[in-house]
This record gives structure tokens, C-alpha cells and sequence, in this order.
């Protein structure tokens, strides 16, 4: 039920961006990271390459990335936040941020902070047993688990049937 809600709420958090969840890590990345090449910033992120190149492609148009040419290697384009991108994504964070408190509340901060340190270290148990192949694999996995007004439906429609 919690990761629910947090699933709920984070998606809410970065609706507007182009891509969602997939959009605010690929901007996370370019913002925070040196990844390179937009080939490794899809492997690093785990996500295919050709819808990385749609993803990018409306990252771009809405102004919030770059694709320049990598200095190294004038083949490949490197992945670079905008101003524009930067500054969102620090709106973006303020609203996870808000989101993660709602979910988590009313455990005070230092609680919360306790909360998810344990999460990691669990997490990390966890992937060692159960290793996922990529972060979308998980959150494809994470969304087919939430309740949708399709599958709501269609589940309604079965047990009616």
C-alpha cells in the first residue's frame, strides 16, 4: 500500500514531463551526470535505445535537453540539461520530496530519514537474491501492478461475465 502511494504520487510529481518517471531519470542524468554518449546514457539507464531516442526527441522539442556533439567522438551526441531542463528538474525534486512526505508522514524526519536508509539496505538484500535486470523493468513491473481504470474494468467486466 505504501509503495503504492509513493508510485501514485511520484507519477503525479513529473506528469507534465515528457516521458514521466522514464523522463525525470533521463534528465536526472543529464543534469547530474557525466553518462556521455546518448547509447550509454540508455544503458546506464537501462532503457532501449529506440524509444531512448523518442524520449529524447521530446525532451529536446520541449527545451529541456541538448544533443551536442561529443568532443571525443563526433559520432555520438552527448545528452546535456538546459537551463531550462536544470531548472525543472529542481522544481520536480521539490515535488518528489513533497510527495515522499505525504506518503510517509506522520513519522517525523528523522524517522523518515531511519525509514529509508532501511528501505536501501533491504533493497539491496533484496536485488542481491533477486537481481532486476533494469530500473524500467522494475517500474514496468511496479505499474502493472497498479489498479488502472482499464483494469479495474476489465476485471469487472470478468467477474461479471
Amino acid at each position: 500500500m505504501v509503495f503504492r502511494a509513493y508510485v501514485t504520487a511520484a507519477h503525479a510529481a513529473v506528469a507534465e514531463l515528457p516521458g514521466g518517471p522514464r523522463g525525470y531519470q533521463v534528465l536526472a542524468a543529464a543534469t547530474r551526470s557525466d553518462v556521455g554518449s546518448q547509447l550509454a546514457l540508455a544503458q546506464h539507464l537501462g532503457i532501449d535505445r529506440t524509444v531512448m531516442t523518442y524520449l529524447l526527441d521530446d525532451l529536446e522539442a520541449a527545451g529541456l535537453i541538448e544533443r551536442r556533439p561529443d568532443p571525443a567522438d563526433r559520432r555520438a551526441r552527448r545528452v546535456v540539461a538546459t537551463e531550462r531542463g536544470a531548472t525543472l528538474l529542481t522544481q520536480l525534486d521539490q515535488r518528489l520530496r513533497t510527495a515522499e512526505t505525504l506518503v510517509l508522514e506522520p513519522p517525523d524526519a528523522g524517522e523518515r530519514d531511519t525509514f529509508r536508509r532501511q528501505l536501501r539496505q533491504l533493497a539491496t538484500r533484496i536485488n542481491a537474491l533477486d537481481p532486476v535486470d533494469t530500473p524500467c523493468d522494475l517500474v514496468d513491473h511496479a505499474e502493472a501492478e497498479l489498479p488502472t481504470a482499464r483494469t479495474s474494468l476489465a476485471r469487472a467486466t470478468r467477474r461479471q461475465g
